[in-house]
């Protein structure tokens, strides 16, 4: 018996090295790439950068319209993938009898979460740009991120939701609220930080994508800031790519500058939410 103790103790002694090493490299990692993106970033951070459109063949200037761009994209998915990923999560969680069909929609969502992005693009492009006739424009990108965005969402929704005892519904279906007012009044505000930090997360992808962007929303070089939601814009993602690959004798800085701006701005949005997270859950009690 003792040496089936000693086992057991030496297999978790392993375990927890192998896993706390494992972190500890993921972490190293992380913390070697963002510092290196600063010190190689920092150099080219200027109000012109920030506020000034390239030129000079993107050779100097700035990046306001691909910043406005990426917002502009950001800000449509959002309007677009939310409240669908949410309803869906939602029905799955609390509504979706256990059965064949429910099964098959799940499996639908996790597929959808392992396509690659490029496939995604050409969705977009044959369906939201061609199809629809949407053309190159804010609208057609959007929407395509969208449907890259909602297994994200949608599962993270769910689970938030499943993390909620079930004795919180049954006290307020006990007091006479509705099914529908229990879920709202009593289940989402509960379930809230994992649905936002999920939704942030699948956000903060779409943000960084450049493939789906390609054939549906991005431009090479362009000055003007959109207006409509049909015009094509410049987006960081893709103005990074375009800066290392097909613009000779430009200045690293600006390379890095770019990469740091699309760092900085989808770590603030994730520093935000696992705030925001962190200090509802203090609040919550069950």
């Amino acid at each position: 018996m003792s040496r089936r103790i000693r086992q057991a103790r030496l297999t978790q002694t392993l375990a927890v090295a192998i896993t706390g090493a494992a972190a500890a490299f993921i972490v190293t990692a992380a913390l070697f790439l963002l510092g290196y993106i600063l010190v190689r970033g920092l150099p080219a951070m200027s109000w012109e950068f920030i506020s000034q459109p390239p030129r000079g063949q993107m050779k100097a200037g700035g990046i306001l319209p691909s910043i406005i761009g990426t917002l502009a994209l950001t800000s449509g998915t959002a309007a677009f993938a939310l409240p669908v990923g949410v309803a869906a999560g939602i029905y799955l969680s609390e509504y979706a009898p256990r059965g064949r069909m429910t099964r098959i929609i799940r499996l639908a969502i996790s597929n959808m979460a392992g396509v690659p992005s490029i496939v995604y693009g050409l969705f977009g492009l044959a369906l939201f740009v061609i199809l629809f006739s949407f053309g190159t424009s804010i609208l057609a990108g959007a929407l395509t991120l969208a449907c890259l965005t909602l297994p994200v969402i949608i599962t993270a929704t769910e689970e938030a939701l499943r993390q909620i005892p079930s004795d919180l519904r049954q006290a307020s279906l006990a007091l006479g609220a509705t099914r529908w007012r229990t879920i709202y009044r009593v289940v989402l505000p509960a379930a809230a930080p994992g649905i936002v930090t999920g939704s942030i997360l699948g956000l903060a992808r779409a943000a960084g994508e450049t493939a789906p962007i390609l054939f549906t929303a991005a431009v090479y070089y362009k000055r003007q800031l959109p207006t409509s939601i049909f015009d094509d814009v410049m987006v960081l993602p893709y103005h990074i790519y375009i800066l290392a690959t097909q613009v000779t004798g430009r200045p690293d800085d600006i390379i890095w500058g770019t990469a740091l701006i699309l760092v900085g701005g989808v770590t603030a949005g994730s520093v935000i939410a696992a705030t925001w997270r962190s200090l509802q859950r203090k609040k919550v009690r069950w």
